[in-house]
């Protein structure tokens, strides 16, 4: 696991040194906050849903935890949460979303609220062409203050087009058209999701749980608009 992270973060380098100047902040100077309130529990809630799929919620849930706790931050188990939100009758998160967030701290403890809002959670698909697109929207907002921490986006957009490969002709149409709806029916739409989630949380100031933590405000990320 350290070696692929290790080998993301290399090949997240290259591409940033490769993009004008103009795109490229460090994480100090885009996200102050997290470094000035150094919040050390998360607590997530279930994410917003912009998208057409309605199980996208339920599947997008399962990929955040894991990768909070790795970037060295004590994450409130996501289910428990759950259950409380439900029990207390406040799972919507959109009605959430504008609240006063001292209730978290007082019911759980939690330092900053983690937001996520599921922007595309597409399949585009036209026989001899498909395109998966996830995209996730995350927001980190103080307990203490309401502030916005820490925002950011990551995308995903996979080709799902059978390969070109093929021969030419009728048949080698065929043959694209079967491969496009077979690549179609078998996208793991979860494990682009876990894609997309590494590019957010490379930009995402590491927790006290980090080996480096405090130690990464010259990180360079890309500047979001």
């Amino acid at each position: 696991m350290k070696t692929i992270i290790l080998f993301i973060s290399l090949m997240v380098t290259l591409f940033l040194s490769g993009c004008a100047t103009k795109d490229i902040a460090t994480k100090g100077s885009e996200f102050p906050k997290m470094y000035e309130e150094q919040p050390r529990s998360l607590l997530i809630l279930p994410p917003m849903n912009e998208s057409t799929d309605a199980e996208a919620k339920d599947y997008y849930m399962t990929t955040v935890e894991v990768p909070l706790a790795q970037m060295g931050y004590y994450v409130f188990p996501v289910e428990i949460v759950s259950d409380i939100m439900k029990q207390e009758g406040a799972y919507n998160t959109e009605l959430l979303y504008n609240m006063p967030l001292d209730r978290f701290a007082e019911y759980f403890g939690a330092d900053a609220v983690l937001f996520t809002k599921i922007k595309k959670w597409d399949l585009m698909y036209a026989v001899l062409a498909a395109n998966l697109t996830v995209s996730i929207e995350a927001e980190i907002r103080s307990t203490s203050t309401s502030e916005q921490l820490w925002h950011y986006t990551g995308t995903v957009v996979v080709d799902l087009s059978g390969s070109s490969d093929s021969g030419g002709g009728l048949a080698g149409l065929i043959v694209k058209a079967v491969a496009t709806a077979i690549n179609s029916a078998a996208a793991d739409y979860v494990r682009y999701a876990r894609v997309a989630n590494t590019r957010l949380m490379y930009a995402l100031p590491v927790g006290p749980y980090h080996g480096r933590y405090m130690q990464d405000q010259n990180d360079q990320v890309m500047r979001q608009k």
